[in-house]
């Protein structure tokens, strides 16, 4: 079964980049540009995984992960932040909120699709 990704960043040319990315991995793909929309979608998809930028209009990306983890019907979703902010005190706030990982800004597409495989159980090469 395919596995569901949901995109949630407000730079359009980092969403296409990733959009591109994900598609060309083989996962179905979603987009949202702020955390209210992501919430919205979250519940309407059902996401396996989302890649949820920290720095967003209406919601940021530590109040949609609380607000994901808080959620009993949503255990199962995995969560990677991306950030510009890459400080130690940005990444325990993520880590500690629920995230499943977290990926600095830039980074390189090969990396994050590595850390995507690997967040949800599937084989780096696959």
């Amino acid at each position: 079964m395919t596995k569901k990704i949901l995109i949630v960043d407000d730079e359009p040319n980092i969403v296409i980049s990733l959009e591109f990315l994900m598609k060309r991995e083989g996962f179905q793909v979603a987009v949202a540009v702020d955390g209210e929309e992501a919430l919205r979608k979250i519940a309407e998809l059902e996401p396996d995984l989302v890649l949820l930028d920290i720095m967003m209009p209406k919601k940021s990306g530590f109040e949609v992960c609380q607000e994901v983890r808080a959620n009993p019907d949503w255990t199962a979703i995995k969560l990677i932040m991306l950030t510009a902010k890459g400080r130690d005190t940005e990444v325990q706030k993520g880590m500690a909120l629920g995230a499943d990982a977290y990926v600095t800004k830039p980074f390189s597409t090969k990396d994050l699709v590595i850390k995507v495989r690997s967040v949800l159980g599937l084989d780096a090469a696959a």
